[in-house]
């Protein structure tokens, strides 16, 4: 994938000094909508903002004014830029795709050794991501979550929309980040879905909405389709870095929660990100769903 038009892959000496009006925040960013929801949050509180793209990741609207775009590898290009902003604040925000092990090792290798890269490259997702904030903080940077930085796009606690939930479903929901909870050690995904009182599916790599479609073809078969309604459940693990991989809902995520036949959502408050927050709690009262932001078991994570 070629750099979007009008952006240089290479920033200008004068591109690459800290914003006069203040040292920025700078969004390592990959794809979605999230990192422009962000930069949007941030300028609102009057910070200033640059943004790193990854190639092949980020949203064509966001590669397009991005300062700087680079392979997702290319570890001393993004550390030049770091150094050369002076960033207040560094933001690891958006989705990417897992690097092969041999393109990371290869990336790495000028700057650990080969044993500490392939101990971050084994262990699991929140591993890798808790290696890479190391590497960040260990060059002098500050990496800050968005609960730090704009916490109005997290889901507040309570009832979002008009929909309210059963007895049954605060049943589920309890089940639900029960499950999720005593998962937590074992990095698996941040979702589950409860159908009477039974786990119908537990998030693993292929994500959520693919969980979603998963339960929506159990429908099908005889023992899910004689359940009523259920709950999806969806949070942040115990003890998790909210500085990485916050688990996210949005419009789309009601759309999928629908098809599946599910009466509502429910997420961890404070530690869950909605995307388009008023057009998700219109879609989900316009289908007949609940959402609502939930305190976690563990309390805050």
């Amino acid at each position: 994938m070629h750099a979007a038009r009008g952006v240089s892959d290479t920033p200008a000496p004068t591109d690459l000094k800290a914003d006069d009006a203040g040292a920025p925040v700078v969004l390592l960013a990959g794809g979605g909508a999230l990192p422009d929801l962000l930069a949007a949050a941030l300028e609102r509180r009057g910070r200033a903002v640059r943004i790193l793209a990854f190639r092949g990741f980020a949203e064509r609207a966001l590669a397009r004014r991005a300062d700087l775009i680079v392979d997702l590898i290319d570890y001393k290009r993004t550390l030049s830029a770091l150094k050369a902003w002076k960033p207040a604040e560094i933001v690891l925000i958006g989705t990417v795709t897992r690097p092969k092990p041999i393109a990371f090792m290869g990336a790495l290798s000028a700057y650990r050794n080969r044993e500490e890269i392939a101990a971050i490259l084994g262990s699991g997702d929140d591993g890798l991501l808790g290696g890479v904030v190391r590497l960040i903080e260990e060059e002098g940077f500050a990496v800050a979550g968005i609960d730090q930085l704009a916490p109005e796009l997290l889901a507040p606690q309570g009832q979002l929309g008009a929909v309210a939930p059963d007895s049954d479903s605060w049943s589920s929901i309890a089940r639900g980040l029960a499950v999720l909870d005593s998962l937590s050690p074992f990095d698996v995904g941040q979702a589950s879905v409860i159908c009477a009182h039974w786990v119908a599916a537990i998030e693993g790599p292929e994500g959520t909405d693919a969980m979603l479609r998963r339960v929506q073809k159990l429908r099908r078969g005889a023992r899910l389709r004689a359940t009523h309604g259920g709950v999806l459940v969806k949070t942040a693990k115990r003890d998790q870095d909210l500085r990485v991989d916050l688990p996210t809902i949005g419009p789309r995520t009601v759309v999928r929660a629908a098809a599946a036949g599910l009466q509502g959502i429910a997420v961890g408050a404070k530690t869950t990100l909605i995307v388009e927050i008023e057009r998700t709690v219109q879609e989900a009262d316009r289908r007949g769903l609940f959402l609502l932001g939930v305190d976690l078991p563990h309390g805050s994570a």
